[in-house]
């Protein structure tokens, strides 16, 4: 890892981004999915359902740093709840 000069957290941070995509789609492929309309009244698939997942959970993990400015761990559990969120109602 030396070569960009990267730490151990944005490592696992990438590996788990990339673990999720190689999941969904293994996922998309094995099981079909038809696109449902959620709170948001838009139709989303799981694909898109993680992309509002992710995009929401930086904003929240930036809001959280400029608040709160420390204990970052707990912006973590907001940002489950709000994925579970995501994935259950939109």
């Amino acid at each position: 890892m030396d070569w960009m000069a990267w730490t151990w957290p944005t490592a696992i941070f990438f590996a788990v981004i990339a673990t999720l995509l190689i999941t969904f789609t293994v996922l998309a492929i094995k099981f079909p999915e038809t696109p449902r309309t959620g709170i948001l009244r838009i139709e989303t698939t799981r694909g898109d359902r993680l992309f509002i997942t992710l995009l929401g959970s930086a904003f929240i993990n930036l809001a959280w740093l400029g608040i709160v400015g420390a204990h970052q761990p707990y912006a973590l559990i907001v940002c489950l709840a709000y994925a579970v969120t995501v994935f259950r109602w939109v």
